[in-house]
């Protein structure tokens, strides 16, 4: 018989990618707020910068989980760096930190838009400055560097080229909303029966506090809104209610990233005359040099349109709008979304979705960025400068901008 006493058990080690309990609010917003006054380059970088804070640093996700949403985001239509962030808020905090990683992200790049719109409503000059021209111009660089680069990963054979240029004359041809619509559900359509993709591997998850049945509501609320937003622009035109429904129509059809919210808007903002080409380029370029996301150009639209419609409010109106649907997708489908992804059909519909995409943009860097911008050898010589400094060289997008601001203020 042993009468040795047994030895004690060793406690199990905790896992180092275990994340730290949950957290509040207020901690979420300092740490976005953070990211948000310093998160230049654009969604890509973004992802990278969240990476390192949350996943590296803070510990608040796991490599594959976030992998996992990062994956998802990008699947989704919408502004695809800030619904991971606002994801990140909601598995750190709930709803209210969910909110939290919205407004510390967004609100420092929004209100350096609104200042600037600001400025070239109280005085009329700076709208024809040399300096806005500049802006104007560099932002033919900024949407060819996106064609340029969308279209080398979304378009990788020759059919989804092909529909890419087809949906680019599309567009062309039918210059308003209606067009791009089409061209989108018709690449729908394509790639739905067209199409041959692999599968996506599975992969594990992390819980969001987000039930399937209250994904499923929130999916539902997208929908009837996005159905609703075409009525509303037709039936209430030039009221507030047409302006949100406009934008949140504009957000909940930007599929392959934040650019694409360009020809969107000016589809819906130029014809009309609530502002004009000059003014939505230049600010379009100018929010290629405040950090935090794309989206925020709505806000500084907001501002630039006339009374009653513009101001302050309008603003902030519009850039809740715009932000709606990508946080209404991004909850909803988080607790769907493994089965969604492995759908051979659902992954086909994307596919042709992005390809239009890519024909959207392209339409989109002729007319209105090149027809506005373009008018000179000097102006077509400093936007290949621009294009190639983004490009070849790999240079910061702030330093292309605010160079080309201070060469349109000398040249021009």
């Amino acid at each position: 018989m042993n009468t040795h006493p047994r030895p004690p058990e060793p406690s199990l080690p905790t896992a180092p990618d275990a994340p730290p309990p949950q957290g509040s609010a207020l901690e979420v917003l300092a740490a976005f707020l953070k990211l948000g006054l310093t998160s230049f380059g654009g969604p890509v970088a973004h992802l990278g910068y969240f990476h390192t804070e949350f996943v590296l640093r803070r510990r608040w996700i796991d490599e594959r989980s976030y992998a996992d949403l990062v994956a998802l985001c990008q699947f989704l239509p919408g502004p695809a760096s800030s619904q991971v962030g606002m994801a990140l808020g909601l598995g750190r905090a709930g709803w209210w930190g969910a909110l939290a990683a919205w407004l510390g992200f967004t609100l420092p790049s929004a209100l350096a838009l609104m200042l600037l719109a600001a400025g070239l409503s109280q005085w009329a000059g700076l709208a024809a400055s040399g300096a806005l021209h500049g802006l104007k111009v560099v932002a033919v660089a900024v949407v060819a560097q996106a064609v340029w680069g969308m279209a080398r990963v979304l378009c990788p054979d020759r059919l989804r080229a092909a529909w890419a240029i087809a949906a680019a004359l599309l567009v062309l041809a039918v210059p308003s909303s209606y067009g791009q619509l089409a061209a989108i559900i018709l690449g729908g359509a394509l790639g739905r029966w067209a199409l041959k993709l692999g599968p996506l591997p599975s992969a594990q998850h992390q819980h969001y506090g987000v039930s399937k049945k209250m994904g499923s509501c929130l999916l539902v609320v997208y929908a009837v809104l996005l159905a609703l937003s075409p009525w509303a622009i037709a039936t209430y035109g030039g009221s507030v209610l047409a302006l949100l429904s406009q934008f949140y129509q504009a957000g909940a059809l930007v599929f392959g990233g934040g650019h694409v919210v360009l020809p969107l808007l000016q589809a819906g903002l130029v014809p009309g005359g609530l502002v004009s080409n000059d003014v939505l380029l230049a600010g379009y370029g100018a929010a290629q040099a405040v950090p935090g996301p794309l989206f925020t150009f709505a806000a500084y639209l907001g501002i630039a349109m006339p009374a009653p419609l513009g101001g302050w409010w309008a603003g902030l109106a519009l850039l809740v709008a715009i932000f709606l649907p990508g946080l209404l997708l991004v909850a909803g489908a988080l607790p769907h979304w493994e089965s969604l992804r492995q759908r051979a059909a659902v992954q086909r519909v994307m596919a042709g979705i992005n390809a239009s995409v890519v024909g959207v943009l392209l339409a989109a860097l002729y007319d209105p960025v090149w027809t506005s911008a373009i008018h000179s050898r000097l102006d077509f010589g400093l936007a290949l400068a621009a294009f190639g400094l983004l490009v070849f060289a790999r240079l910061s997008p702030l330093w292309v901008v605010l160079g080309a601001a201070l060469c349109g203020w000398w040249l021009f």
